[in-house]
């Protein structure tokens, strides 16, 4: 039995399809550079644009792809919301359950015929949003980013290993320096540590020049957000080689750079720092 297809209306569900995946793509903190505050912001005002959008319209089934439109916002609004400001159990619970009230609300006023706009009224509702979307994004553009400080210390001492183990080779692990997130504005951001790799130099007898550095895991629970006006600070520690049968410390000088190739006089623990370097001190 052949079916009928209503075309006009697939395009229509096509669209909102990619109009919730271009949201999806928004909320993922990868293009823009928007603060997690601005995004969450526009999330929910791209929300009232639509929601008005579907009052105001009145040809053929545009207004349902506005409502359509307004409820996929509000749903990627909401989990973005909860995954980045991460509200708890309790919180995530009220705030979906005045979820849930708000449309039911808002289903009963548009079903009943409550709410109306005219469409002088509509422009000037989206051009007020307009006006509130540009002044935050222009606020978070100059508010700065989250910048990054590298302290190192200016030497680690290596003990010797007491091992039965039949290895020529041990690893001492020992706290090198800290990183210092710091987000000097009132917005939430996005939290990324620079990334962090060590060498040796002026020890010839070490097999190998990669040494492990990263940050300490035993305090560092790996936040990827920073509130407004805050300061995180994150030990940084490396895994460095001693032979089983020294038998006195060896003291590395820490060096901050990439140059692995280059002599040292005295055994010298490179620290690279990676990423953004424009943010990092």
């Amino acid at each position: 039995m052949r079916r009928n297809i209503d075309s006009g209306k697939l395009l229509y569900a096509l669209g909102v399809l990619f109009a919730a995946a271009a949201l999806l793509y928004f909320s993922r903190d990868v293009v823009f550079s928007l603060s997690i505050t601005v995004k969450s912001v526009l999330l929910f005002l791209a929300f009232v644009a639509f929601f008005v959008g579907g009052l105001t319209i009145q040809r053929d089934v545009l207004d349902v792809v506005a409502f359509a439109l307004s409820g996929v916002t509000y749903v990627v609004f909401v989990g973005y919301v909860v995954v980045r400001y991460a509200p708890g159990e309790t919180g995530t619970f009220l705030l979906l359950a005045l979820s849930a009230g708000l449309f039911v609300a808002l289903g009963y006023l548009v079903r009943g015929g409550s709410v109306s706009l005219s469409r002088r009224q509509a422009t000037g509702v989206v051009a007020a949003l307009l006006v509130v979307s540009t002044v935050l994004i222009g606020a978070d553009a100059v508010g700065g980013d989250v910048s990054y400080a590298v302290e190192t210390e200016s030497s680690v001492t290596v003990e010797p290993i007491e091992t039965d183990r039949p290895a020529d080779y041990g690893e001492r692990q020992k706290r090198i320096g800290t990183v210092t997130a710091t987000n000097g504005f009132v917005f939430t951001r996005a939290l990324s540590l620079p990334s962090l790799s060590g060498c040796l130099a002026g020890v010839d007898d070490v097999p190998g020049e990669r040494v492990w550095v990263d940050y300490d895991r035993s305090s560092y629970e790996r936040p990827d957000t920073i509130a407004g006006g805050a300061s995180r600070e994150f030990g940084v520690e490396a895994s460095v080689p001693i032979s089983t049968n020294a038998t006195e410390s060896i003291t590395y000088d820490i060096e901050r750079g990439g140059d692995c190739e280059s002599q040292r006089d005295s055994p010298t623990l490179i620290v690279t720092v990676g990423g953004e370097t424009d943010r990092i001190d």
